[in-house]
């Protein structure tokens, strides 16, 4: 009620029946609202008056929202399953063979063969720094043995083959002064002139001494033959005979000689 404008019965009575008919239709607009849940509802301001003024009239009410028709789902297509094609008959044979394959019995299944189990494997023994301070010491004892003994060998072979060297040396020089006295006698039998009454085959041993041209410087009897005219004979066969043959080998010239005859060879 506000105060300083007096109303009249009457139109008192006209607000009052507008306000109830605002408030019936905003019920309904609510209601419609929540039921179809399509929006939410436009908010509307209300003004509650004890009276209404005479100058002024009421707003009208506004329009309850228009009804939401949704669209009905289209049916889907159904989709018709193929038709399964018919099995083509199987001959007799076939039929048979395939239950005489069923009546026979399934044979067992071979026994398996068990794995032998693995050994299990063995813990590894924990190095001991003192015996492999042993083994290194022992390897390097053997390295040294076989390096010497490898030593003595290469020694034993080298001096076996520095003898075999001598000895073969000493053979062929041996062998070498044979034939050069043998010349040198030969020569020296072809210039002797034997004297008569030599009994047996008395040795008498001369001394040469040579240039080595092969020519004769001196001729000495060091044993006596026991026959003085065969020394004789045999002294001036050697100084006939210079000069005298020159060995096969260089080095086995020897300035002096030591010449051992016989009247008669052996």
């Amino acid at each position: 009620m506000i105060l300083g404008h007096p109303q009249n019965d009457q139109e008192k009575w006209k607000s009052l029946a507008l306000a109830a008919s605002v408030h019936i239709a905003l019920v309904v607009a609510l209601f419609v609202g929540v039921q179809w849940k399509s929006k939410a509802p436009a908010s509307v301001e209300v003004e509650l008056w004890d009276s209404v003024p005479a100058v002024r009239s009421a707003p009208p009410p506004p329009p309850p929202p228009p009804d939401v028709v949704k669209p009905e789902p289209k049916p889907e297509p159904k989709i018709e399953p193929k038709p399964e094609p018919k099995p083509e008959p199987k001959p007799d044979i076939a039929i048979k063979d395939d239950k005489k394959k069923k009546e026979e019995p399934k044979k067992p299944d071979p026994p398996k063969k068990e794995e032998p189990k693995k050994p299990e494997p063995k813990p590894e023994p924990r190095p001991d720094p003192f015996k492999e301070q042993l083994e290194r010491e022992q390897k390097q004892l053997d390295q040294q043995k076989r390096m010497q003994q490898q030593t003595a060998r290469a020694d034993a072979e080298a001096r076996a083959l520095n003898q075999a060297k001598s000895e073969q040396a000493a053979a062929s020089r041996a062998k070498g002064l044979a034939d050069y006295s043998s010349k040198i006698r030969g020569k020296i039998r072809g210039n002797t002139v034997l004297p008569q009454a030599i009994q047996g085959n008395p040795q008498a041993v001369f001394e040469i001494t040579q240039l080595p041209s092969g020519e004769v410087i001196s001729v000495r009897l060091k044993k006596s033959s026991g026959n003085a005219n065969l020394d004789a004979a045999v002294e001036r066969a050697i100084l006939k005979s210079s000069p005298l043959p020159k060995p096969d080998q260089p080095e086995l010239f020897m300035r002096v000689l030591e010449i051992k005859y016989t009247p008669f060879e052996d």
